[in-house]
């Protein structure tokens, strides 16, 4: 079979139409500068959803592109080519396969590393010849200027028959002009740069014919991937598939030569466009700097020195805001309790502004922990710790792609698990996801730090190891282990043929772009807000309804009871107080339910109030935070305490601190190894297609917490 690859244009014109709002797609290899690009564009005006019928997070933003057009910006996961090998490159091809979705793009951005530009035209070669107007946004043309690579813009745009635009998306150099030849460009003509074999054009028109399509590359993609195109109905991938067999079409051959055929007409094409100029032959920057980083002993020292960082700083540095933070929270529910009084009031204090604050507190933390992801992810630098790591995943039944769902799994368990796609391998794809919960996520640092801070003293040894902060180290390290060990487990339990291969590009090292971290941090802690928020301060306010009102009138029962062993033992107000209080909220209906389950959580060392917020924290973990703060705030007359000062207070039936080092450090790891986030098990749900795995989980995890819970608690006791 001969392949012959030709430019040439295309008579056909795309309609000129007038709109408000075009929807342009950015696409590129990984690591090509497309996420810096879509900031520059979006900037603040960004948001997340999924795409349609799958589980794959998308970004859009909305860009002012001239000033009478504004555009949906869509920012596509990266990929090499458009055959895809991962679950998240597949939504590349369902968008843009079908002409008819509302989801079509009107125009394609590609965007393409100068340095590395023959394994980026792949891709801008097969977008190219889907007749969707595009543009070549050559980008990191600093880079490849650093390294002695002269690209004739002119003779590349000639070549290609498209705008190819050099630019700096980091810097925000070129972003201007781009737009004004984007609103050019969506009604422009494309080029077409492969001519399929005279063989296959049978079978294409026929497929063009079936579906009404217009573009011949686009019905041979129909052909390759009629399976994996979500929008095609039963019969109509039946149809193809009887086609294509007997055609006697071989999906494989047939993309291996148009690639092979594809890459020839690159080279061709370079050898007139692009020069490179070495004056400079000493080893790059990047791989001298690797030679430490990714060294296999000093690599590992350091990677774990920067963890070690990361944590002391979520302590250390978080500290002031969180003060702040908690002193506007208490003040302002004294301001309105000295001046308002009722049921609402108390509504609005103990119960919405209460647990409200159990959500911003941790906001500084959360803050820091993403700013150090973003920031490592900005320098290249996670690429290393992926390569580095796959050697020792792999004798736990993971890879070294693992290391970036578990790495994520510190922030959220939901998109780390969602991250798992880009694993090719069944088995360890399953087992990433499996294992990915038992990493410590952000939603339990509240938890953490609560009970941290009311039995380990705030210590500095050598001047800045602060023992909290290694306490807090601990506990992640204790999840990772947990994770690696459950992995082991799993790879003896499942049996897979499939052989697992590892391949990673590591891009050049770079100043991270603080405009994009700064973008990271708000996305996030503004996703922990909103998210956590609502169920938290709803949670909050269902738990003062429940802990406030009793059946019948337990209250006034519970309370005549007090002031009659008041008159015997002879308390005083305040303390006759704080026991009408502790006897209403046990007659309570959350009470009553703290009581039902406090046989099940005795052995642990907990008592029907810990029960309540453990039943209420399997909708999310720092719900535990809100509730413990609602729950105690019950009978004040003032809410004027923080969370830590109304735990230390609260006594066991002996007169000592209920909160001690066996039953805090037991509640740590509790909250450490459960599966308590209903949002990971739906998640798990999606992404495996069965109700198996999250129940394996949810059976796995709550009864390794429950077995180390109770061994800690009498370890300590």
């Amino acid at each position: 079979m001969s392949v012959t690859l030709q430019p040439e244009a295309l008579q056909a014109e795309r309609p000129a139409t007038q709109r408000s709002v075009a929807k342009i797609a950015l696409i590129g290899n990984p690591n090509s500068g497309k996420t810096s690009l879509f900031n520059q564009l979006t900037g603040l005006n960004q948001k997340v959803g999924n795409f349609p019928g799958v589980t794959v997070d998308k970004k859009t933003g909305i860009s002012q592109i001239t000033p009478n057009l504004k555009a949906q910006i869509i920012d596509l996961p990266g990929t090499y080519s458009l055959y895809p090998k991962s679950l998240d490159e597949r939504v590349i091809i369902d968008l843009l396969y079908d002409p008819q979705s509302k989801h079509y793009p009107d125009l394609v951005i590609v965007t393409a590393d100068a340095s590395n530009l023959k394994r980026n035209l792949l891709l801008f070669t097969q977008l190219a010849d889907l007749q969707i107007p595009s543009v070549l946004a050559l980008n990191m043309m600093d880079v490849a200027e650093a390294e002695g690579v002269k690209i004739d813009i002119d003779a590349l745009q000639r070549e290609l028959g498209v705008p190819v635009f050099p630019m700096n998306a980091r810097k925000g150099v070129g972003i201007a002009a781009l737009k004004i030849v984007m609103s050019q460009q969506l009604e422009a003509t494309s080029t077409v740069f492969y001519t399929l074999p005279e063989e296959l054009k049978p079978l294409i028109a026929s497929i063009k014919a079936r579906f009404d399509l217009k573009n011949d590359y686009l019905a041979l993609h129909y052909a390759h991937q009629y399976k994996s195109l979500k929008f095609l109905t039963e019969e109509e991938s039946n149809w193809i598939a009887a086609l294509l067999e007997a055609d006697e079409f071989k999906s494989n051959a047939q993309q291996a030569a148009e690639t092979i055929a594809r890459y020839t007409r690159i080279n061709e094409m370079l050898l007139d466009v692009v020069r490179v100029e070495r004056v400079d032959k000493d080893e790059k920057f990047s791989n001298r700097l690797d030679q430490v980083l990714t060294h296999k002993v000093f690599g590992y020292v350091i990677f774990f020195g920067i963890l070690f960082l990361i944590f002391q700083a979520i302590f250390a540095w978080a500290s002031y805001p969180m003060d702040l933070i908690d002193l506007g929270i208490t003040n302002l529910n004294g301001l309105i309790q000295e001046n308002f009084s009722g049921p609402l009031v108390n509504l609005l204090t103990e119960g919405i502004i209460a647990g409200l604050g159990g959500v911003l507190v941790f906001v500084p933390q959360i803050a820091i922990l993403f700013a150090f992801i973003a920031i490592l992810e900005e320098t290249g630098y996670m690429a290393r710790v992926t390569f580095m790591m796959d050697k020792i995943m792999r004798k736990f039944g993971l890879n070294g792609k693992s290391v970036v769902p578990l790495i994520s799994g510190v922030a959220c368990a939901v998109p780390a698990v969602m991250s798992a796609r880009t694993i090719e391998n069944w088995k360890d794809r399953m087992i990433t996801i499996f294992v990915t919960p038992l990493m410590s996520c952000s939603a339990r640092i509240p938890v953490y730090t609560v009970l941290i801070a009311l039995v380990v003293p705030e210590k500095y040894y050598l001047g800045f190891l602060n023992l909290q902060g290694l306490v807090l180290m601990a506990l992640y390290l204790i999840g990772f282990l947990a994770a690696i060990f459950s992995a082991l487990l799993l790879k003896v339990i499942l049996k897979a043929r499939e052989r697992s291969y590892f391949i990673m590009e590591f891009p050049v090292y770079k100043m991270p772009r603080w405009k994009n971290v700064g973008l990271t941090i708000l996305e996030k802690s503004k996703t922990f807000v909103f998210e956590a928020g609502k169920v938290i301060v709803a949670i909050s306010v269902i738990l003062w309804v429940l802990a406030s009102y009793g059946p019948g009138n337990s209250f006034e029962v519970a309370e005549q009871q007090v002031l009659q062993q008041a008159q015997v033992k002879g308390w005083t107000p305040e303390e006759t107080e704080n026991h009408v209080a502790s006897a209403q909220l046990e007659s309570s209906y959350a009470g009553i339910v703290g009581h039902v389950i406090e046989p099940v959580i005795r052995p642990l060392g907990y008592d029907w109030k810990i029960g309540i917020a453990l039943l209420t924290s399997f909708a999310a973990r720092e719900v535990f935070v809100g509730t413990m703060s609602t729950i105690y705030s019950i009978g004040e007359e003032e809410n004027v305490s923080t969370i830590k000062s109304k735990l230390l207070s609260e006594k066991d039936e002996n007169g000592q601190p209920f909160f001690n080092p066996a039953r805090s450090f037991s509640l740590m790891i509790f909250y450490l190894f459960a599966m308590q986030c209903v949002s990971t098990l739906a998640i798990v749900r999606r992404e495996t297609k069965s109700w198996t795995w999250p129940l394996a989980q949810l059976l796995y995890m709550s009864g390794l917490a429950y077995v180390m819970a109770f061994i800690t608690y009498h370890l300590f006791s």
